[in-house]
């Protein structure tokens, strides 16, 4: 007999940690993003040497781009997959070993320099490929052929860390080379497609429940397929030739493209529910991202290039994962989609840490690039430390 999502969840006698892929993933990627912020900044200022063949900088970049972000995508992934494919979520010692692959690669990458090179990228390699072989059976069991974009995407991040290995092995500086690039470039592909489908849904849904009468224009028209494929093409070439001016303009170009898109899901209208505007914002950091490193391209001199990619990988990247990471949660674990005080200040913590981060890049002799690996901290180890007990909790209907 075919069995529910909630009866599967209810046989495992284990901890309930490994009930749902959302729980383990997104409570461990908040505590990595945490911890791992205090020990770079040790590791910058000479008061800590890790046994990492990665140079500081490099590490840093890595254990959040594929560290920290592939262990949200795989929550993500494991927890929507089931939605897409109408199959059953994985979980148990199954869930429990694709966790103890993502915590074997960060191992592995920490003392990386103890052990063979290609010993250390294999170990790191193994989760996002056993990862991608269960999205891919999955997909293809349920005949859940539109997500095969999604997948591709993955395959592309797993190949550019791949690459980031290389380069290092290689003495190249990891975190501005092109393996770097690329993945992030398949993450902000990630949010614009999915993105593209989620923040609209949820807009949508809060408006129609608070009586609004602003609505969305719905996923998918024929001007968002314009500005992904215009995305696709300007991140492209700028994982390829980032400081070429024909690069800059078309991520200008991309930057106006899917702000107008953003302006089109009604986010003015959501103020009221942080839980909403938050993923309104969280979206604006990729069109926001694209203006200004198409800036630092053609004008390298009014703004670093490493400062505006960081409106990408800190804006984007970090405060959409937790945008969605806390809804999730929320929905998965019985609880009102509502952000509380707590929440909020997540959220608020999030973006301040990106603005100081960006004032960082420009006024370098203030104290705004410590303050902004405080308020990181902060916002990180605050979803752990509220959202824990939650994920940590019995499944209930």
């Amino acid at each position: 007999m075919a069995q529910t999502t909630a009866e599967q969840m209810r046989r495992w006698q284990g901890p309930a940690l490994f009930t749902y892929g959302f729980r383990p993933f997104f409570l461990f990627a908040a505590l990595w993003a945490g911890l791992a912020m205090p020990v770079w900044i040790a590791m910058l200022s000479g008061g800590l040497d890790l046994p990492s063949r990665f140079d500081p900088v490099s590490w840093h970049a890595h254990a959040f781009l594929f560290g920290y972000l592939g262990a949200v995508i795989a929550g993500f992934l494991l927890t929507a997959v089931p939605n897409w494919t109408g199959r059953l979520p994985v979980v148990g010692w199954k869930l429990a070993g694709l966790v103890a692959l993502w915590a074997l690669g960060r191992v592995a990458v920490l003392g990386s320099s103890l052990i063979p090179v290609w010993v250390a990228a294999a170990a790191d390699l193994a989760f996002p490929l056993v990862l991608s072989a269960v999205i891919l059976r999955e997909i293809v069991a349920g005949k859940n052929w539109r997500n095969l974009m999604v997948l591709g995407l993955l395959a592309v991040f797993t190949l550019a860390n791949l690459l980031f290995h290389i380069e290092a092995a290689h003495g190249s500086f990891a975190a501005q080379g092109f393996g770097l690039r690329l993945g992030l470039a398949a993450a902000l592909m990630m949010i614009a497609v999915i993105g593209g489908r989620i923040v609209p849904s949820f807009t949508r849904n809060w408006l129609v429940r608070e009586g609004r009468a602003a609505r969305p224009v719905a996923p998918m028209q024929r001007f968002d397929k314009m500005a992904l494929l215009a995305g696709l093409a300007g991140l492209t070439a700028w994982a390829i030739w980032p400081l070429h001016p024909l690069t800059g303009a078309g991520l200008i170009s991309v930057g106006l493209l899917h702000a107008i898109r953003l302006v089109r899901w009604k986010g003015l209208h959501t103020a009221a529910e942080p839980l909403v505007w938050v993923l309104h914002l969280a979206y604006g950091c990729l069109p926001l991202g694209a203006l200004l490193s198409g800036l630092a391209a053609i004008r390298p001199d009014m703004i670093a290039p490493a400062a505006a990619q960081h409106m990408w990988m800190a804006g984007a990247l970090g405060l959409m994962t937790l945008a969605v990471m806390t809804r999730a949660t929320l929905g998965h674990t019985g609880q009102r989609l509502h952000a509380g005080p707590l929440t909020t200040a997540i959220y608020l913590a999030m973006v301040l840490s990106v603005l100081l981060r960006l004032a960082a890049g420009v006024w370098p002799a203030m104290p705004f690039y410590h303050l902004s690996g405080v308020l990181w901290v902060v916002s990180f180890l605050g979803f752990a430390v509220g959202y824990g007990p939650s994920v940590l909790s019995a499944f209930r209907d």
